[in-house]
């Protein structure tokens, strides 16, 4: 038991750090193999000018979510600083632990704007600049804020996917400079859309990543967010810049203009998930599990196993992730009634049958059980106060699961006949 134990801690830690670096990590590059920041100190009296650069989506998984930063432009010496909240370092003692507990430490890094742009036109990723309309003071102060915010002793923060982010990191130091104008003016709008609905909608050129940010997040990633919060994606920002006004009352995007073409695929548009063909999946193998208990114990088994060795070993990341890391938005994941930890329990009852062995009435009550958790999740999908949007895997695994249970039930009753 105690192996047992230390296979799914090891297989959960495991899972956690594939999904925290697919899912939300994406950064433009590692500190270890960064250019070195540039010589930020000011050199000239006169006012720089601010933009807000935004990457589009790449083709690499870490890049599917874009990417933006902050440049400051000497009109004088035409020299410009790419400042970059995109950059952690692997090399630290404590970053396996970090990743785990979701206590990421990223970094901002001021570089020279050619070379934070150079791995872009190698990729063939867009890029393009918004120059923002502040007074000169308000251009000043914001320069200094982000030279100051460089330095080493003020760079690091703690990273967290969906609230403090690259994209996050820039959107606040416009709003402060903006005093809270930002905020303001897009806290009250909505789009109607999630964290889960973005994070889906960009990461669906990759199945196995949609497939395990799907199951991975919870019911907190469900709520309608306001276009303040969705602008933790870089190009729903760069959307909302281009609705704001200034504290003067004039248009916060001063221009607006590309400085790399896109070459790849665009960004994916936003689609809805119907949940009937997983429901077809569901019955039609639930009907063909019920009709083998009829037949067979052993090709029951056989298609059983593989089953509960997914749900049950993903069940126990969901728990795992709930009650001893900080991913918050992996907590009370009601994929659990689905992916169900207990799965594992019934391997030892289903191993019985596959050698032809009686399985005894608690593996058909485990079953059964099993069952009536895949019904529960289908109660608490109905209920008004946050539901999890997981309609779709309710339709597939309620079925399954119960024919899982009236398969082997009708096994144990050829079993007694």
């Amino acid at each position: 038991m105690t192996s047992t134990l230390r296979f799914v801690r090891s297989f959960a830690l495991a899972t956690l750090i594939l999904l925290h670096s697919i899912a939300f990590a994406a950064p433009t590059g590692t500190l270890a193999a960064a250019p070195q920041p540039a010589d930020t100190a000011t050199t000239t009296t006169a006012t720089p000018r601010v933009g807000m650069v935004t990457m589009q989506p790449g083709e690499e998984f870490w890049s599917r979510f874009g990417h933006d930063a902050l440049v400051v432009l000497d009109p004088a010496s035409g020299r410009a600083i790419s400042y970059n909240f995109g950059y952690f370092d692997p090399t630290e003692s404590d970053f396996v632990p970090r990743f785990i507990r979701n206590d990421m430490r990223y970094r901002l890094l001021a570089l020279p704007f050619d070379d934070d742009m150079a791995q872009y036109a190698q990729e063939g990723r867009g890029v393009s600049v918004q120059w923002l309309n502040l007074t000169p003071k308000q251009a000043r102060e914001l320069a200094e804020a982000l030279r100051v915010n460089a330095l080493p002793e003020n760079a690091y923060y703690r990273y967290q996917y969906f609230d403090d982010n690259c994209a996050t990191r820039v959107r606040d130091a416009i709003d402060k400079v903006l005093g809270g104008e930002l905020r303001r003016q897009t806290e009250g709008r909505s789009h109607g859309s999630s964290f889960r609905s973005e994070a889906l909608r960009l990461s669906a050129p990759e199945p196995w990543m949609w497939l395990v940010l799907d199951v991975m997040m919870g019911p907190e990633t469900d709520k309608p967010v306001p276009v303040w919060a969705e602008s933790y994606v870089p190009s729903r920002l760069a959307a909302a810049l281009r609705e704001v006004k200034n504290p003067q009352g004039q248009p916060l995007v001063q221009e607006e203009r590309p400085l790399l073409p896109h070459k790849i695929s665009p960004e994916p548009k936003d689609q809805p998930l119907p949940w009937w063909p997983w429901a077809l999946a569901g019955l039609a193998i639930a009907a063909a599990l019920a009709w083998i208990g009829d037949r067979s114990p052993r090709v029951l088994a056989i298609a059983a196993l593989p089953l509960w060795a997914v749900l049950g070993l993903v069940g126990a990341v969901l728990l795992y992730a709930w009650v001893d890391t900080g991913h918050n938005y992996i907590w009370a994941n009601r994929n659990l009634l689905l992916f169900n930890p207990l799965c594992l329990l019934l391997w030892f009852g289903g191993w019985r049958a596959l050698r032809g062995r009686e399985t005894g009435p608690v593996f058909v009550w485990l079953t059964g059980l099993v069952a009536l958790c895949a019904l529960a999740a289908l109660f608490l999908y109905w209920l008004p106060v946050y539901p999890q949007r997981n309609a779709h895997w309710i339709a597939l695994w309620l079925p399954i699961q119960v024919g899982l249970w009236a398969g082997f039930r009708k096994a144990a009753r050829l079993r007694l006949a």
